[in-house]
């Protein structure tokens, strides 16, 4: 696909689709031409915000806009499922928020839409593109610590989230894991791949879902990853890597980075920092950037975000899950 300027459809009206929004109405090649909500007075709303030319109170009437390249998919994870499959039956591009669905089987039905109609799709995890993260792994991989041992991650959140809040409703997906643990799993995952065996204990909410969760992910090579959530306690949100010549820390806000510091044996630290040009370190728009640089190359999946990848955080997950006894009510035996 070539094209000058990449045309966006954003599907919902939430915080996290108006700080992708607001970053791409600034950005010279996207234009952002239509929004979507369940009503119109939240998609109309939305649409004056950003100057956005049209919107819909239907998903459909999104898909279906044949001026539309891409749509951003920043529903709840419960409606990814949906809302991303109806895309890509349209004909319509696809990112789509994390966690990329509710469980595995969601997740391989999308990546199976999306290569049956030869679609680009990525999970929004915007991580992944960062390029103080690209430049961590790129050393990690280069063998600069030697062989990884140990990874450490953490994302809490310090609450309280009263009952009736998203995060504790379990027809939303509602929990730590999905919310806030996917990001810890997916940075030992990008280090490390899918791991090989699994171990995990978690506090419940009277609801069902997971208000803490720790897990314990292990590898044939003998690394280990110690990854926790939570909703009810606010954590340093710090990730570490360490391996048989060093260690990488990331002090805070790990899955934003702007900085890390490497640490090596009989060397000082070296710390590392985003470059003049990366923008503040809460900005979307590296990912925004990747998937336009896939389409106009004709890819039809990102090899920052690649779905296989995506896939293999979602069977973890839903093993955490199995662990830990959380079930939605629209999963089926």
């Amino acid at each position: 696909m070539a094209v000058d300027r990449v045309r966006w459809g954003i599907l919902a009206t939430g915080g996290i689709a108006a700080a992708f929004t607001a970053d791409l109405v600034d950005m010279a090649d996207a234009e952002v031409v239509a929004v979507a909500s369940r009503t119109d007075a939240s998609a109309k709303a939305f649409a004056e915000r950003f100057g956005i030319p049209k919107a819909y109170g239907d998903w459909a009437s999104l898909a279906e806009d044949a001026d539309v390249d891409i749509v951003y998919v920043a529903t709840p994870h419960s409606a990814h499922r949906a809302a991303a499959g109806m895309c890509l039956e349209a004909g319509r591009h696809v990112l789509c928020e994390k966690a990329f669905t509710l469980n595995s089987g969601e997740a391989e039905e999308l990546v199976a839409l999306a290569r049956r109609h030869d679609r680009f799709l990525m999970e929004a995890m915007w991580m992944y593109c960062n390029p103080v993260i690209r430049r961590l792994k790129a050393l990690v991989d280069d063998g600069v610590i030697g062989e990884v041992r140990t990874v450490q991650a953490d994302f809490g959140l310090a609450g309280p989230f009263p009952p009736s809040h998203r995060l504790r409703d379990p027809a939303q997906g509602g929990g730590a894991l999905l919310d806030l643990g996917v990001y810890p799993v997916s940075f030992a995952q990008l280090l490390l791949g899918e791991p090989s065996d699994i171990s995990a204990r978690a506090v419940l909410s009277d609801e069902g879902v997971d208000l803490q969760t720790g897990a314990l992910l292990s590898w044939e090579s003998g690394a280990l990853a110690s990854v926790h959530c939570s909703i009810h306690g606010g954590t340093p949100v710090a990730a570490s890597v360490t391996g048989s010549a060093g260690r990488i820390d990331i002090p805070d806000g790990f899955f934003f980075a702007d900085r890390f510091v490497l640490h090596r044996d009989g060397r000082e630290p070296e710390e590392f920092t985003a470059g003049p040009t990366h923008g503040p370190r809460n900005s979307l728009r590296h990912e925004a950037a990747e998937v336009m640089r896939a389409l106009r190359a004709g890819e039809t999946e990102s090899p920052l975000v690649p779905l296989d990848g995506t896939l293999a955080v979602m069977r973890t997950l839903d093993t955490i899950r199995d662990r830990i006894g959380v079930r939605y009510p629209s999963e089926t035996d």
